[in-house]
């Protein structure tokens, strides 16, 4: 991320706030300025809701957050405002402003540039050199002509190769059936990089010896690592031993999930790489198509805060919660499993296709607190057979038309760490 001077944030501002998306709504007005003040002042950290409502709403000063969630409500509108100033307006802006969820404070960066230099001048052309058409000399100018002519004809076979291979979409890959078109057309039609990010925990390495590391599956931040009861506990046994961190390692399961999408997408994406999640950056998930595989706290934690849509759908330590349950529906999804040395039970893995933070992208992600989760979800997307059983599913759940966002919840069982049976529980348009 670049560094941007508040002097330049101050402008870019003052730019949205004198912007069409922004000019009718003084309620909106106030508040967003009201918070880049702040952030400038450096104050935006440890504001209070209250602070926010006498004064950046304007409100009476009985105002009761506990009673009262004008606040939320008009910083959630804030938000999309932002947003849509950005696809719209703003999508040429050299300063992005966001206000992340949760949060009072706003965030900006300067977009990325790449400066295109200029092509270099053609070479001359040299008039070919006259030769007497002799006997001897006859054959050697067929033999040039006839390789020139097969030349031009490989470069316009490469050309028309090309330019048909980038116009290509899903619904014209060979071989690819009706669901996979369905499921996979967003990511496959869009001309936007597709990165898979995958899965790299945190884990502890001890100084005291070499090779020796620690891992907690609750923590997944370094801050969470320094304060930890547990961590210090180990520190003192192993007589006060320096930590750092290392995310050296990643499970077998994303290996294996690696492979899947490889093998369905390496040859119909040109520009397909592989990433740590850790080093996936706010920009990159933003301007990119980005799948995500591994464990769901990791990404849903750390990843997913301030999307445009609200998932349905949350992981939590204990297993999946159902945020707004219908009718006989639970509260709560739990894994039920054993590890060491019997790794085996269910675990529920989640599939949530959301817009990016300015929705001009794709974000999918397959998360399970186990291995055998997320890969037992990636093969319902990839194995021709499985992904009709899952679409079928879908329709009768979300209509004949599928939506463009939505989560499909799975359940899992396994058998050391191998799924064993996967079955639909239950999907969600977003919106």
């Amino acid at each position: 991320m670049l560094i941007v001077e508040d002097k330049a944030l101050q402008s870019q501002v003052e730019r949205i706030l004198h912007s069409d998306e922004f000019r009718t709504s003084e309620v909106l007005r106030r508040l967003f300025k009201f918070l880049a003040e702040k952030t400038v002042a450096g104050e935006a950290d440890h504001l209070k809701e209250y602070a926010v409502a006498i004064d950046g709403l304007g409100k009476h000063p009985s105002y009761d957050p506990r009673q009262n969630s004008a606040v939320r409500i008009q910083v959630g509108r804030l938000r999309q405002k932002l947003a849509e100033y950005y696809r719209n307006e703003g999508k040429h802006d050299d300063i992005v402003v966001d206000l992340p969820k949760g949060r009072f404070k706003l965030t900006y960066e300067q977009r990325c540039t790449t400066v295109e230099l200029p092509a270099p001048p053609p070479p001359p052309i040299t008039p070919p050199l006259e030769i007497a058409p002799t006997k001897a000399t006859r054959p050697l100018g067929l033999l040039l002509w006839v390789g020139l002519a097969l030349a031009m004809a490989l470069v316009a076979l490469y050309l028309w190769r090309s330019s048909s291979s980038e116009a290509r979409t899903a619904s014209s890959i060979p071989g690819w059936t009706p669901e996979l078109r369905e499921l996979w057309g967003p990511l496959v039609d869009s001309k936007l990089p597709v990165i898979l990010a995958i899965e790299d925990p945190l884990f502890i390495e001890l100084k005291s010896a070499p090779g020796i590391y620690y891992r907690d599956r609750s923590l997944n931040q370094w801050k969470d690592v320094v304060g930890s009861p547990a961590v210090a506990a180990l520190r003192t046994a192993l007589n006060h031993a320096d930590i750092k961190p290392s995310r050296y390692y990643t499970a077998f399961g994303e290996v294996d999930v690696s492979f899947l999408l490889g093998k369905l997408l390496g040859s119909r994406e040109r520009n397909f790489c592989i990433l740590k999640t850790s080093q996936l950056s706010w920009r990159q998930l933003a301007d990119n198509n980005v799948l995500f595989v591994g464990v769901q706290n990791l990404f849903f934690d750390e990843q997913l805060h301030g999307m445009p849509l609200d998932p349905q759908f949350v992981p939590v330590e204990e297993g999946i919660r159902n945020v707004h349950p219908k009718a006989g529906e639970p509260a709560m999804f739990k894994d039920q499993y054993s590890t060491a040395p019997a790794e085996e039970g269910i675990a529920y893995a989640l599939v949530t296709h959301l817009p990016g933070p300015l929705r001009s992208n794709d974000v999918l992600s397959f998360t399970s607190s186990r291995s055998a989760g997320y890969v037992a979800a990636v093969q319902w997307f990839t194995d021709p057979s499985l992904a009709r059983v899952l679409f079928a599913d879908l329709k009768q759940s979300l209509g004949e038309k599928m939506p463009r966002y939505y989560q499909v919840l799975l359940k899992v069982k396994f058998r050391d760490d191998v799924p064993t049976e996967t079955t639909y529980v239950l999907s969600r348009e977003l919106r």
